[in-house]
């Protein structure tokens, strides 16, 4: 995903509206699916990153090994809230630990100037001190080895 700026944008954000324009109409549904999902959402953690979307599957607990082991390692994840790539990078730490993960939304206040003085180019981007910037959307297995993750001995069978 590119930033504002450049021509493809344009037609990434028309795309956006038109899916907009879909859900504002298929939002609309029958009987209390709203109130259920609503009661579900409220008793769930907060979310680093709630615009992004939120991903379907719970986390294992690698992934939340992981987005630990990222904020401990002060990375962030930029993003913006209408990239499809940003939710699949978020997707792919699943429900609990994408939630966590150390996110920066580019389209709001505030963390547009972060990303600005930090001259983010493209969503997703992972930015860690002392390490080279990753953009795009990386596999779990590309930001373990970018962040020197070493996940903890591996359970015993009894």
């Amino acid at each position: 995903m590119l930033l504002p700026g450049s021509r493809r944008p344009a037609l990434l954000i028309a795309c956006t509206m038109g899916l907009l324009g879909f859900m504002a109409t298929s939002s609309a549904d029958a009987g209390g699916t709203r109130d259920r999902q609503a009661a579900a959402i409220a008793q769930a953690p907060a979310s680093t990153s709630p615009r992004v979307g939120e991903p379907l599957k719970p986390s294992t607990p690698q992934q939340q090994a992981l987005a630990d082991h990222l904020q401990q390692q002060g990375a962030l994840f930029y993003g913006a809230w209408w990239c499809p790539a940003c939710f699949q990078q978020k997707n792919l730490f699943g429900k609990e630990a994408g939630n966590q993960l150390p996110y920066v939304e580019c389209t709001e206040e505030g963390g547009r100037e972060r990303c600005q003085a930090a001259s983010i180019r493209a969503f997703p981007t992972w930015d860690m001190p002392g390490k080279p910037r990753l953009e795009g959307v990386q596999s779990l297995e590309e930001l373990k080895a970018w962040s020197n993750f070493s996940p903890g001995p591996a359970p015993q069978s009894p």
